[in-house]
């Protein structure tokens, strides 16, 4: 029988927390059973792998994320848009390192998916950011991509205390952030 009050979503939960403490590489099944105060083989009434439970974390972080980005992006466009994006993803990637390392990379190809729904929020976000620049529909893809690389290399760097000169983060990333406008503008 199951702990009382141990569900899927509360393991997932703990297992993002424990992720976020400690990386996502570190994170086992015996881990996560020590913090949660069961058993391993308790673990698999809940999930049933390994790869499962960081679907579900990525989906999870993907969701987060996505209503992030939802209420950051309320009533802007242009340029604010496009800071308020990189901020929020910035935010999410530095407090949340190992559920966002979950989101880098999945292979499904089912629609209903909730990696693939939740991955489409924040994309569709990314892409309402870019309907303030006149860019043409062939290039959204591309700009796309770009808006992830940068948003997600600088994130995960600072996350990782990558960035060791002097100058100012902020300083570097409001420089990002204007260097971008000037170029999706152009």
């Amino acid at each position: 029988m199951p702990r009382a009050g141990l569900d899927p979503a509360a393991v997932v939960t703990a297992a993002a927390d424990l992720a976020d403490e400690v990386g996502l590489a570190n994170v086992t099944m015996g881990l996560l059973a020590e913090r949660l105060g069961i058993r391993a083989p308790s673990l698999y009434k809940h999930i049933s792998s390994q790869a499962d439970l960081n679907r579900r974390i990525a989906a999870l972080a993907l969701t987060e994320m996505g209503d992030a980005l939802r209420d950051a992006l309320q009533g802007r466009s242009g340029r604010d848009a496009l800071a308020a994006a990189a901020r929020t993803i910035r935010r999410y990637v530095v407090r949340h390192p190992g559920r966002y390392a979950t989101t880098i990379r999945f292979d499904t190809d089912a629609p209903d998916d909730p990696v693939v729904a939740a991955g489409g929020r924040v994309l569709d976000s990314l892409a309402a950011v870019l309907t303030g620049y006149r860019l043409p529909p062939a290039d959204t893809v591309h700009a796309l991509r770009m808006l992830r690389s940068l948003f997600h290399g600088f994130a995960v760097l600072e996350a990782a205390g990558g960035f060791q000169l002097d100058t100012e983060l902020d300083e570097s990333f409001a420089w990002m952030i204007g260097f971008l406008d000037r170029g999706l503008s152009a």
